[in-house]
């Protein structure tokens, strides 16, 4: 019996490859796509995957999406309307939330209201309201599958191993491109350096993440929810090779880790058909021409953002939300080239600095928390521009 999956982020890197998947899987059906912007992409994906709904998030893009597939009987809807229609659709069983930015966390939200599972590719969904998603997905009894490569790991690690029995939560990290290098030789980075990451094909700024490490310091605070596991219990380690995607060491030691090369494909796979393997085309690890694998501790002196995400973790309330929102203004403002590469620590920190934490936030404190931050880190680099 076939699947039907609706794909928020579809012109997405993740969104991309979960399509690939589908092209490989017959047995999967595309109900409905939602992109922010990219017209000409969604048309294309429109006519090979037939869904019944596309979202665009942009009105004018929508009214443009609408002309170019008006001989097609698909429906376009528009904004957060449109994604909110299309999370609960009757036709679909799973949501893939790929989706980046705040703009996730109705639509999944909704989804789980109806029902439906979600492979979670969307990190600003539980960092923000984990503490809001994790008992409606308890409550309305749906399940919320790991797309992320390492979180997958730790997933399929504790795949049929007794509940509440991990000692710890290893995650893996290239270390990026400034694995090694001190905050002095951080000063001069530009935006091209930045975005050449040593091991995975990503999006932009989940690239710039990545050098940072704040998309580690994202997936420690994801992981604490997808688990129910204590910050204590989670730690990073840095192994270059990005063979182990992330270990699970147990309370009688033992350590359950998952390895293979590094393929997005794989995770969203095994989301959108457990507990079922399928099989998979690509790359295979090859144990023979794989040297040695090392393992280092992250440095957090010198990348702050990870350890600005365990301060906010620790703190909890809206400050994970004040964390990523003022992350994802810096790192706008470093592709602008309007900030300096370690100013994107230093922002976030600014602003977790003078955030006024909201303790229990529902979904509009949340966004008015990202909104306030956003502001606040606009005007900061605005006044120096015009020092």
């Amino acid at each position: 019996m076939g699947k039907a999956i609706a794909v928020l982020g579809s012109t997405g890197s993740i969104g991309k490859q979960t399509l690939e998947v589908v092209r490989q899987n017959p047995e999967l059906k595309v109900a409905a796509l939602a992109a922010g912007s990219s017209v000409l992409e969604m048309e294309t994906q429109i006519r090979e995957f037939e869904p019944l709904a596309a979202a665009m998030w942009d009105e004018e893009a929508a009214a443009d999406l609408r002309r170019r597939v008006r001989d097609l009987p698909v429906k376009v809807v528009a904004g957060m309307e449109g994604l909110l229609e299309i999370a609960v659709m009757g036709q679909c069983q799973v949501l893939v939330a790929a989706i980046v930015g705040m703009i996730g966390i109705r639509p999944t939200m909704e989804a789980i209201r109806a029902g439906k599972d979600i492979a979670l590719a969307n990190k600003e969904t539980l960092v923000a309201a984990g503490h809001l998603i994790m008992p409606l997905a308890k409550e309305r009894r749906v399940s919320v599958l790991p797309v992320d490569s390492e979180h997958s790991a730790v997933f399929q690690s504790l795949n049929g191993e007794p509940a509440g029995k991990i000692a710890k939560i290893w995650l893996t990290a290239s270390g990026g491109p400034f694995r090694g290098k001190t905050r002095e030789e951080l000063k001069n980075i530009d935006v091209e350096a930045a975005l050449r990451h040593p091991s995975w094909a990503m999006g932009r700024k989940i690239t710039i993440d990545s050098s940072t490490l704040v998309n580690k310091g994202l997936e420690v605070i994801e992981a604490k929810w997808l688990f129910g596991v204590n910050l204590s219990q989670i730690q990073v380690v840095v192994h270059p090779q990005s063979v182990i995607h992330s270990m699970v060491e147990f309370v009688d030691g033992a350590v359950m880790a998952q390895l293979g090369v590094p393929d997005m494909k794989l995770p969203i796979q095994y989301a959108l058909f457990y507990p079922d393997r399928k099989p998979l085309r690509g790359e295979r690890l090859d144990f023979f021409s794989l040297r040695q694998m090392t393992f280092e501790r992250p440095d957090m002196e010198t990348f702050r953002g990870l350890a600005l995400a365990y301060e906010a973790a620790r703190r909890g309330g809206s400050m994970p939300t004040a964390y990523n929102a003022a992350n994802e203004k810096a790192v706008e403002l470093f592709l602008g080239r309007r900030i300096s590469y370690l100013q994107i620590g230093e922002l976030i920190e600014a602003a977790m600095r003078r955030h006024k934490v909201i303790e229990d936030p529902d979904v509009d404190e949340i966004l008015q928390a990202e909104a306030e931050v956003q502001e606040y880190i606009g005007r900061e680099v605005q006044g120096q521009d015009g020092k």
